[in-house]
């Protein structure tokens, strides 16, 4: 067994991190104080501070101009990526709520970014099976309800440019993945999405401990 590396992550230690990292800016900040004011019993579904910074630099680092999201919430991760996108760029995200999707639209026309965001409200694998079928996307952030997680994979790979870049949260689910007593629910959907990730041949992948985990997938074939 490998030599566990990663120290615990306490409050002094996360905050560290946050102080070493890109801070958000006042309407990330302001979207952050109102998704937990509005929606406490919701808002863990919301990335981390440190996790829309990391996003943000991937679509810098691979130069994205065009960028799929499923799952929006409140919006600050769609946020964080469209003020990353160069001139031109524009990111489609998928959603169901009306509600939650409102405080996203706010917030992303307060920071002068809603013309280069597209919501889509209603089911996503209809939304996704509604998009030009050929290799078109630059960059995928997957974080939505983790039983349709192989259905939304199935439909985002063929749709990624050749080194395209898919990233998807919530790849450790708590811990729950490794726990041998959970065989049901969103622990046990997530498991079985990872094993089908590490066996699909069209993507290279890595799984990283970042924040409930992060898989990060390029196209290959």
């Amino acid at each position: 067994m490998a030599d566990v590396k990663n120290p615990p992550l306490t409050p002094e230690l996360y905050a560290y991190v946050l102080a070493h990292n890109p801070p958000l800016d006042p309407v990330q900040r302001a979207l952050v104080e109102t998704t937990h004011a509005l929606f406490p019993a919701d808002a863990i579904k919301q990335v981390p501070e440190e996790q829309s910074a990391l996003l943000a630099f991937l679509v810098r680092l691979t130069g994205a101009r065009r960028i799929l999201e499923v799952g929006t919430f409140t919006g600050l991760s769609a946020l964080a990526m469209a003020q990353a996108l160069p001139d031109g760029g524009k990111l489609l995200t998928l959603d169901i709520s009306e509600e939650w999707t409102a405080h996203a639209r706010e917030a992303w026309a307060k920071a002068g970014v809603a013309d280069r965001v597209e919501l889509r409200i209603g089911p996503a694998l209809d939304s996704l099976r509604a998009l030009p079928a050929e290799p078109h996307l630059d960059l995928a952030f997957l974080d939505a309800n983790k039983d349709g997680y192989i259905g939304y994979w199935e439909e985002i790979v063929p749709r990624l440019r050749p080194g395209g870049l898919l990233a998807v949260d919530n790849v450790l689910f708590s811990g729950q993945v490794a726990d041998p007593s959970v065989t049901a629910g969103p622990g046990m959907d997530v498991r079985v999405f990872n094993e089908h990730v590490a066996a699909d041949g069209r993507m290279e992948s890595v799984m990283l401990t970042v924040a409930d985990g992060l898989t990060l997938a390029r196209r290959i074939a």
